[in-house]
């Protein structure tokens, strides 16, 4: 790939939401990309089962009422909310965008859960723009674990605030495995164009693959000129001594392979896919 052309954004109504809509444009306008955002609808049914918990079945009904006056109210804000960031952000709304130069975005409304909707969408967008998980946002949580390990595709996960430029100063996270390695690839139209690049490694979570030094080759064959720096686990955490090295470099834009140890595991022990997802304060580029 040389550089994107569809965009997939999940709109949210939460302040990490709206930073990633605002992200989303900026690459969609850097990349002359389209932004497929997406609304995403309750299906009133999903409190059917509730009728086994003693509700009678005008009770049911009332509430699925309820569950669809809200989610349309939500659908609107939404709509309310994508038409003004557009707008500002000077993007053609296009629906067929296909041929269209320059930047373009849609809004398209799907009905379901995100974790059961998104992923299957991802599948055909060359990158998909996820908010910034917070410790309260569950729902937001699932989606974006479901794409990393449902789509085959990589994952921006926006700031929690819309940084000043994305993709100037780049950091690739190596430890020689798989997940890396997709990291590296998804990572190249950034990194040919980004203006100064850095290989990020820690010799003590290196894998038996490839070693930070052997990607410079490679990464000449594709144009980049980039330099390489050993980081240290702060307080032990590897995840915390990547972003600290970032934060050195002044990067505004991290790639890094998630989860090359268990998601189960890094639930109970922690690790550096958790620790970056909960305390990256920039765009972060994550593959599986």
């Amino acid at each position: 790939m040389t550089h994107y052309r569809k965009l997939l954004l999940p709109l949210s109504e939460t302040s990490c939401g709206l930073a990633a809509l605002r992200l989303g444009l900026d690459v969609a306008l850097l990349w002359g990309a389209h932004l497929a955002a997406v609304v995403m609808r309750v299906d009133a049914r999903s409190v059917a089962p509730l009728a086994g918990e003693g509700l009678s079945g005008a009770m049911i009904e009332d509430m699925m009422h309820a569950t669809e006056r809200q989610s349309a109210g939500r659908a609107s804000a939404l709509e309310r909310i994508f038409n003004e960031a557009v707008l500002q952000a000077e993007v053609a709304v296009d629906s067929n965008a296909a041929g269209v130069t320059g930047a373009t975005a849609s809004l398209e409304s799907f009905t379901g859960r995100d974790e059961d909707v998104i992923p299957g969408l991802a599948m055909l967008a060359d990158l998909t723009i996820l908010p910034h998980p917070s410790d309260t946002d569950g729902d937001g949580a699932e989606c974006l674990h479901a794409v990393l390990f449902d789509s085959g595709r990589p994952v921006l996960i926006a700031a929690p605030a819309t940084p000043a430029t994305i993709g100037r100063r780049c950091c690739l996270a190596w430890n020689g495995t798989v997940e890396s390695s997709a990291a590296l690839a998804a990572m190249l139209p950034w990194l040919r164009q980004a203006q100064a690049v850095r290989v990020l490694h820690a010799p003590e979570y290196q894998r038996n693959g490839p070693s930070a030094v052997a990607l410079l080759p490679y990464l000449a064959l594709h144009g980049v000129a980039a330099d390489i720096v050993a980081f240290q686990p702060v307080n032990r955490d590897v995840g915390a001594g990547m972003l600290a090295a970032a934060a050195d470099f002044d990067a505004d834009l991290l790639g890094v392979g998630a989860y090359s140890t268990s998601r189960l595991r890094q639930m109970i022990l922690g690790g550096v896919t958790r620790h970056v997802l909960r305390c990256a304060g920039l765009p972060v580029l994550m593959c599986r």
